[in-house]
């Protein structure tokens, strides 16, 4: 064990695995026969056993849980724990536009109009005129044909992939895509392949090699990584996509608001015209403050989401509130640009800061999201959890959400940060690491 009765990374690790390890039998036995008796306990299940551990470790530890704090107020640049106050860093708002009263005066109209919820899926009975108010505007952004809104980010994924994809065809995803595209590639009945982390020669050899023995081939990107902070080469992507006959969606659920002088994502960050791209995902709950996700593109696609995708056809509408929240917000993204200027410079500043301090944020942008790359797991904990107390909100990523040995603080910036908040949580951040001994390798 590690000076002053800590246990060392390494000494962490084994202890889980330790932990986790079925106990060796002692010698073998004659075959029995099968226990079929039913476990109805939920204690069963085989990831409790993981969940009870890391509990206990935490507390071995002296660690507070990260997860499901209680935000007592409406969480923006700011934030309150525990009845105190916090510079908040974990939140998506990155226009600061979450409460605002114009789209918050919109939503009550809308409650008061046309109830909280469409009470019918919108093939059968709930389709509503916000629908597609919103999605023209959502079509607008990326010069589609048309739109289709979902009334949930993640679930858009899984509803359309595998809607799109047959057993004759191939799902090429970025090593480090969100959760959804992954489940929705791997829900479908498609053959899955990775590339890594926007490594273009590597997915072109793979298209070299391979595109011949499918039918239809999906290339999925991001267009702002939420765990790292970049974004791919997209004028490359839509070259590669051209040239061996491939369709590209991007998710631009982080680039939304982030990327581009007007907020339009990674295509206007790129300077690459948006109709080169077939489909277009995003979601509704970052920029635009609201909750659901969306498509963007032909009109052929959106015509075949509507008739056959699970999450559209099965689910209930969204609510109407929920689309007038997202529709406001669209529109004062595109006509207060100075937001989107104000966040650009805060990324800029705070990455650059660090960098100049010697932390290592990888290779992030800087737009939007700066990763903080610690590496050891209890020691992103503690320095999460030294922040807190020092009045700083801002989210510890883990294994297996990242890669093993690059846990991570995550800084979400907001166009409502101000410059004292930025200087409050390095001058916390510097100090804190030195008070852990962290290593701080620059990032060249």
């Amino acid at each position: 064990m590690s000076g002053g009765g800590r246990l060392s990374d390494d000494e962490f690790e084994r202890l889980m695995a330790e932990m986790k390890a079925p106990t060796p039998a002692a010698a073998p036995k004659a075959p029995e026969r099968a226990d079929h008796r039913p476990q109805t306990a939920f204690e069963t299940l085989p990831r409790f056993t993981e969940l009870r551990t890391q509990r206990a470790a935490a507390e071995l530890l002296g660690l507070e849980s990260p997860y499901h704090r209680v935000h007592e107020m409406r969480a923006g640049a700011v934030s309150r724990i525990d009845g105190r106050e916090v510079v908040n860093f974990a939140s998506y708002d990155y226009l600061g536009l979450n409460g605002d009263p114009r789209i918050t005066r919109a939503v009550a109209e809308a409650a008061a109009q046309w109830g909280t919820s469409v009470s019918s899926s919108r093939l059968s009975a709930g389709e509503r005129p916000a629908h597609g108010a919103l999605e023209a505007g959502l079509a607008a952004i990326y010069g589609a044909e048309a739109a289709l809104a979902f009334v949930s980010g993640h679930a858009t994924a899984l509803a359309v992939i595998p809607t799109l994809m047959g057993p004759n065809d191939l799902v090429v995803t970025d090593a480090l895509m969100h959760n959804c595209v992954l489940l929705g590639a791997q829900y479908s009945p498609a053959t899955r392949r990775t590339f890594p982390h926007n490594d273009l020669d590597a997915l072109e050899a793979m298209l070299a090699r391979d595109r011949d023995r499918f039918g239809r081939v999906l290339i999925v990107s991001e267009g702002l990584f939420s765990m790292d902070g970049d974004g791919p080469d997209l004028k490359r992507l839509v070259a590669l996509k051209g040239r061996f006959g491939c369709w590209l969606m991007i998710d631009d659920a982080h680039g939304l608001g982030v990327l581009g002088g007007t907020g339009r994502g990674i295509a206007e960050h790129a300077g690459v015209d948006p109709r080169a791209v077939d489909i277009w995902f995003g979601t509704l709950s970052k920029t635009l403050v609201s909750c659901g996700g969306y498509i963007a593109g032909s009109t052929a696609i959106i015509d075949y989401l509507k008739a056959f995708a699970p999450g559209m056809v099965y689910s209930v509408g969204m609510p109407v509130p929920v689309a007038e929240a997202a529709r406001v917000a669209l529109e004062l993204m595109i006509a207060e640009p100075e937001r989107v200027k104000r966040l650009a410079a805060n990324g800029a500043r705070l990455r650059a800061q660090l960098v100049a301090g010697g932390f290592d944020v990888g290779a992030a942008w800087g737009f939007g999201i700066v990763p903080v790359i610690v590496g050891e797991t209890i020691k992103t904990v503690q320095l999460a959890q030294k922040l807190l107390e020092r009045g700083i909100n801002v989210f510890p990523v883990l294994p297996p959400g990242v890669p093993d040995r690059s846990a991570r603080l995550r800084f979400f910036l907001s166009a409502a940060h101000s410059d004292a908040h930025l200087d409050q949580a390095l001058e916390a951040l510097t100090q804190e690491a030195a008070a852990l001994g962290l290593p701080r390798p620059r990032s060249g």
